[in-house]
């Protein structure tokens, strides 16, 4: 009778599970892997090779090769074509369609940064783009236009004599592929300030200037005008009006502190009030000229601003207006800079009543303001104030445009992408303290707007519109120590928000952030985090998966790109080239995900029949006793090979992995002699020729020497398409300890 050692035993392993880094390999679960590259573990006994990579072929055949290396890497659906679209280290943006099968030059070199541009889609319609330099452009397929729009429109001069609001026609914008403006102006009929004082009587013997004194107004609300005269001879011969007030619809009457002098007051009614944007149009670089034509007055002026995001952007801000401005004064603004600001000054009541930017400029670091001439008597005071938050993200979300920048959120006018100016358009800066330093990245999906901060994660929802006009939403915290500055590493994945940073991979449900990376950590203290990380979806064997993709510094081979992938609770690796970005593309009702290396494009998981480096590596199983030495005798796989496949088998113990190819098995059929020599096939042109057998299921078996306290195997192939079902184990008992 054997001995208890001499028992031959064995052990079946059909139930898979995913990667585990976390523990030491003799301490994973049985049906878990120390490590899974291109083996997607399915299910129970279904391990199936992923494919390979292929490139992107445009409608002529040949490879799509971008001009210059990808910086980042998106797509969009424009008309109902879906193009992927490549930001390049020169400034310049290309695009390929995926319905035509033709690339694209959408903008030339420097019209964007080198890096860091963010994107997203509008409707249908365009692709919105954040540049943290140069700002917001959009691009419909055909044209880049910067979006920057008319702001806000200040009335320089109301006029008079308006019996109608008059017709408002904005400038054409400097872009020819811009929208242009539209705005409407309002008057006040009836009603108006004091236009002049004319002397009806100048009297005599005045030996100093009277006082002045005109009527209040009519109109509750309005402003009482007031003027200063002027003697000559001992008589007042002038007055001249310092404030011409406003809510006069008759005329007042006009005294003096002293003397007989009499006077009578002009009032100026039917000026316009205020211009209003109803569309605030796009490609402006400049201020647009302001004119008003009909209503049956004249003389009315405006100034419009220009809205832009670019960095280092100056605005003036009024500290005191000062007094006794006769005209307006000019407006200088002095600094270092890539675009000069510039800027008007307005005069009303003889006094600065504001400073319009008609171009808030680019590149500045600091500035300084000065005002020049218009005759005051005490000069007007202001500040330059310089913007140097950077355009970091930007988001579509509710109908609107959400653009981030230091620690503000601005948002569009609703169901606009490029009006920051109407009353429904607006910002929100957050000042709490679970936003420790400025907002990384802004990503839409599930009805919800989240804002996601370095360690932080706040939503927006419920975005509606007041009766007057304002927009109106809510913005709760729903992580005060979880975030990502890795914003081309977040998207949505069901009903959930998957994103990367630095410790891990995080899903975000509801309000609720959990770690899904726990079985990567092994891995997390390798990747380097100076290359590029990005992520996306991808149906895999008719799967929905999410794949991070990432430098790894493998201890054996060096830096290497792959490619984390999960499903259903489980993780394993991918290799699919030198990628630095992939993006997800969902097109024809199938998500596919594409990558770039350096230049040329790629499709992922495209190339079901090309060899694909493999390795799986089972857990160091105890098999049932830790405290015993096992003998290995003989191990099998299961597995479904398709043609020439060949798969180098070690068996491994505590000590390391054995000698790796010390064992291959593989799908071939060797002709022997009588001498059990092998013979050579040919075909008639004297090419050897190969026998494989069929390429179902079989159990392929070899004998094996190791000995350890925990037993594994190490599977390294570069064939197409297997699938493995078991890994059997066939040992002996011996010693213990």
């Amino acid at each position: 009778m054997a001995s208890q050692e001499q028992q031959k035993r064995y052990t079946v392993l059909k139930t898979f599970g995913g990667i585990n880094t976390k523990a030491n390999r003799t301490a994973i679960k049985d049906d878990e892997f120390s490590w899974l590259e291109n083996a997607m573990p399915i299910g129970d006994s279904n391990i199936k090779i992923v494919p390979a990579q292929e490139a992107v072929r445009d409608s002529t055949g040949n490879v799509v090769v971008f001009s210059n290396t990808t910086s980042y890497l998106t797509s969009t659906n424009i008309n109902v074509s879906d193009y992927i679209v490549s930001f390049e280290i020169d400034g310049r943006a290309q695009a390929f369609n995926l319905t035509s099968n033709v690339t694209s030059n959408v903008a030339v070199a420097g019209t964007f940064s080198n890096a860091n541009v963010s994107a997203a889609q509008w409707k249908n319609e365009r692709l919105i783009i954040a540049d943290t330099d140069k700002g917001l452009s959009s691009w419909n397929g055909a044209n880049v236009v910067s979006i920057g729009s008319v702001g806000l429109i200040a009335v320089s001069n109301p006029g008079s004599g308006y019996t109608a609001a008059p017709n408002v026609v904005i400038s054409a914008p400097n872009d020819a592929n811009g929208v242009q403006a539209v705005a409407t102006a309002s008057i006040v009929i009836g009603s108006g300030g004091i236009r002049s004082v004319f002397v009806t009587s100048g009297g005599s013997g005045y030996t100093a200037v009277p006082d002045v004194t005109i009527g209040a107004p009519n109109i509750t609300g309005g402003t009482q005008a007031t003027a200063v005269a002027s003697i000559s001879a001992g008589a007042v011969v002038s007055i001249a009006v310092v404030d011409a007030g406003s809510g006069y619809t008759s005329i007042p009457t006009v005294s003096f502190s002293s003397g007989s002098a009499t006077a009578n007051a002009v009032i100026s009614t039917g000026g316009v009030n205020s211009v209003s944007l109803t569309n605030a149009g796009s490609g402006y670089t400049s201020s647009p000229t302001i004119t008003f034509s009909g209503g049956g007055g004249s003389g009315a002026n405006a100034i419009a601003q220009i809205v832009t995001f670019k960095t280092g952007t100056v605005s003036v801000l009024l500290n005191n207006g000062g007094s006794g401005y006769t005209s307006a004064p000019t407006v200088a603004i002095d600094g270092a800079n890539t675009t000069p600001a510039t800027a008007t000054a307005i005069v009303l009541g003889n006094t600065v009543s504001q400073i319009v930017m008609t171009n808030p400029g680019a590149g500045y670091t600091t500035a300084n303001v000065t005002l020049s001439g218009g005759g005051f008597t005490t000069a007007a005071n202001v500040t330059a104030v310089v913007n140097t938050d950077q355009v970091v993200s930007v988001a579509t979300f509710s109908g609107r445009t959400w653009v981030a920048a230091g620690r503000t959120v601005y948002y569009s006018a609703a169901d606009s992408y490029s009006d920051f100016t109407s009353i429904s358009a607006g910002l929100l800066t957050i000042s709490d303290s679970t936003l420790h330093g400025n907002i990384r990245a802004l990503l839409s999906a599930n009805n919800f707007l989240y804002i996601f901060g370095e360690t932080s994660i706040n939503v927006f929802s419920d975005v509606r519109v007041d009766t007057n006009g304002q927009t109106l939403f809510t913005n709760t915290n729903v992580s005060a120590s979880v975030g990502t500055k890795r914003i081309y590493a977040i998207y949505p994945f069901f009903r959930a928000v998957l994103f990367m940073n630095d410790y891990g991979i995080y899903s975000l449900v509801g309000s609720t952030t959990s770690k899904l990376s726990d079985p990567l950590d092994g891995i997390f203290q390798l990747i380097d985090f100076t290359q590029p990380i990005s992520g996306g979806q991808v149906l895999l064997n008719n799967i929905l998966c999410a794949a991070f993709s990432f430098t790894y510094n493998d201890p054996v081979v060096g830096a290497r790109k792959v490619q984390a992938v999960f499903f259903e609770k489980k993780w394993f690796l991918t290799s699919q080239g030198a990628l630095d970005y992939i993006t997800s593309v969902p097109t024809a009702g199938v998500i596919r995900l594409y990558g770039t290396a350096g230049s040329s494009l790629y499709r992922l998981y495209a190339n079901s029949t090309a060899n694909v480096a493999t390795m799986i590596q089972t857990a160091l199983m105890p098999m049932g006793d830790p405290i015993r030495t096992k003998q290995a005798l003989k191990f099998g796989i299961e597995a479904q090979l398709q043609a020439s496949s060949t798969l180098l088998i070690s068996v491994d113990n505590e000590q390391g992995i054995g000698s790796t190819g010390a064992y291959t098995i593989d799908n071939s059929v060797v002709w022997l002699n009588n001498f059990y020599q092998p013979v050579t096939w040919q075909n008639n042109s004297l090419q050897t020729v190969g026998w494989q057998t069929s390429y179902g299921y079989a159990l392929y078996k070899s004998d094996a020497q190791q000995y350890g306290k925990y037993l594994g195997l190490t599977i390294n192939s570069n064939s197409a398409g297997y699938t493995v079902n078991t890994f059997e184990f066939e040992h002996e008992l011996r010693a213990r300890f």
